[in-house]
């Protein structure tokens, strides 16, 4: 039954928890680790390829703002009602259920919006703007009251009314500093709409960790199933033993021991899943009072080795984030000339034309038409600062893209590695819980031919147990590392599949 497990049942699933043996994730992203409860041995830090990488999103672009954070894209705006029933649930729906409902995409959404709204704003200052008023007003005068006082002339004049509509025209004819900061609000807006992009390659990794979760928390329950089965299997053994008194009583609490550890892993194993599975509910915006199962499983699949250099360039060629901080820097420039042309002269129009009189029947048209010209003589320290304040941020946000860059690159290569020692990882943790399997098998076979005590089975299967969970977090490690390095070349949402799969 045990070498069965190990052959089968584990091989198959290919996953496992984040908790159990140290995850070798990405190092550009291990916050997420902490929301997987620890339930085994650990062979070296763990880590998530999530939190990094929402981090990265939320400072892409300043068009971003605070609307999206990190933690938004751990929620979701709730998609229909239960059914009553078990749905099922494959990778890909959950996927896409997620892609329109987290909530990291919808305010990244809203983000872009209020960037396209900004720069319809900043537009309004180089087109034509009409505007149009209607009014009657009735006066009555006292010429006294103004120091007029004519001999025989009665100082009261009116009441009189007077009609006045009229429409009126502004247009900026030449405006250096009001086109430059258009220029920047529209390399904003598109730093915006390609960070929204990007969030959508982030959904994909979240979802898909989420998913793997859950999978990973059904293998732990199928695992320590089959190792209560065994340990049954050495329970019956003992007090067989033992009632027939070739064993002592301490066999049978031993015994009894190792399947009550078991039955409490199970507990705590069941209670895992149903977490996970709200957490992912939450990602993707099902009702957390849907039940569903899990319809996918992620066996395990090489990775053919890519060159470090040439995914380097795919990434830089897909990378939506480095082209929203791309145009950043281009927003910035923009704002940068706008702030040195707030000197320069602006000539603007502006002008008017209605009908004017005592009444609407007794009126007549009237225009006005006004060129202008003006320009800041004496503003220094004003016009320095704005320049000095513009020229930092465009030599931060120059900053921020060469690194932004190095960061891709060293995600790239952390991916690459982390699966070739994911990989590693899988065939030796695969050895050790062929290993085990045998090691228990000959030691209940000795203890049933009354060559020895069970202490040997008990130790035979807590090293069986620590090899499967060894062996089932060296495949979620692999799996996870494929799906970092599908966001880190830029195409999770377009290629997933094939990483989990293989290629």
């Amino acid at each position: 039954m045990r070498a069965r497990y190990s052959r089968n049942v584990v091989a198959t699933l290919g996953i496992g928890l984040l908790c159990v043996s140290g995850a070798v994730l990405p190092a550009w992203a291990q916050q997420d680790a902490s929301q997987s409860p620890a339930s085994g041995p650990s062979t070296g830090p763990t880590s998530s390829p999530i939190a990094g990488a929402q981090q990265q999103l939320y400072n892409a672009s300043g068009a971003n703002g605070a609307q999206a954070t990190p933690d938004s894209f751990q929620g979701s705006v709730v998609e229909g009602k239960s059914t009553g029933a078990v749905m099922d649930l494959s990778l890909d729906e959950a996927v896409q259920r997620g892609l329109r409902n987290n909530l990291g995409i919808i305010l990244q959404t809203s983000a872009q919006k209020n960037a396209g709204g900004q720069r319809l704003e900043e537009l309004q200052s180089l087109l034509p703007t009409v505007t149009a008023s209607g009014s009657v007003e009735v006066q009555q005068i006292n010429l006294a009251a103004e120091g007029l006082k004519f001999p025989g002339l009665n100082p009261i004049i009116g009441p009189f009314q007077v009609v006045d509509f009229r429409a009126y025209l502004t247009q900026n004819l030449v405006n250096v500093s009001a086109l430059q900061n258009y220029i920047a609000a529209k390399h904003n807006f598109e730093g915006a709409k390609l960070t929204a992009e990007d969030a959508r390659n982030l959904v994909v990794l979240t979802v898909g960790n989420a998913y793997l979760l859950c999978i990973a928390d059904a293998a732990r329950i199928e695992a320590v199933n089959a190792e209560m089965a065994t340990s049954k299997v050495s329970l019956d053994q003992a007090t067989d033993a033992h009632d027939a008194g070739t064993s002592p009583k301490l066999d049978v609490l031993r015994a009894q021991v190792d399947y009550q550890n078991e039955e409490q892993r199970l507990i705590s194993s069941k209670n895992d899943l149903a977490k996970d599975k709200l957490a992912l509910a939450r990602t993707i915006g099902l009702p957390l009072d849907q039940e569903f199962r899990l319809t996918d499983q992620v066996p395990y699949a090489a990775l053919d080795h890519a060159n470090p250099d040439t995914a380097f360039a795919q990434a830089l060629a897909a990378r939506k984030d480095l082209a929203a901080s791309a145009e950043q820097v281009k927003a910035a420039r923009a704002e940068k000339t706008s702030a040195w042309a707030s000197q320069l002269p602006v000539a603007s129009f502006s002008g008017d034309f209605g009908d004017l009189g005592t009444t609407p029947g007794h009126s007549h048209g009237t225009y006005s038409a006004t060129g202008k010209v003006s320009s800041t003589v004496l503003q220094i320290a004003k016009t320095r600062g704005q320049e000095q304040v513009a020229d930092a941020q465009y030599e931060q946000a120059k900053a921020r893209l060469a690194d932004q860059v190095q960061q891709v690159n060293a995600q790239v290569r952390d991916s690459l590695l982390d699966i070739q020692a994911a990989e590693k990882l899988v065939e030796a943790t695969h050895s050790n819980v062929e290993l085990a399997d045998e090691a228990l098998s000959d030691a209940q076979q000795r203890f049933h031919a009354g060559v020895s005590d069970n202490l040997a089975v008990s130790q035979a299967q807590s090293q069986t147990e620590l090899a499967n969970d060894q062996y089932i977090s060296a495949l979620y490690q692999h799996n996870v590392a494929k799906l970092s390095l599908a966001r880190a070349l830029g195409v999770a949402q377009t290629n997933y599949k094939d990483y989990l799969g293989g290629k």
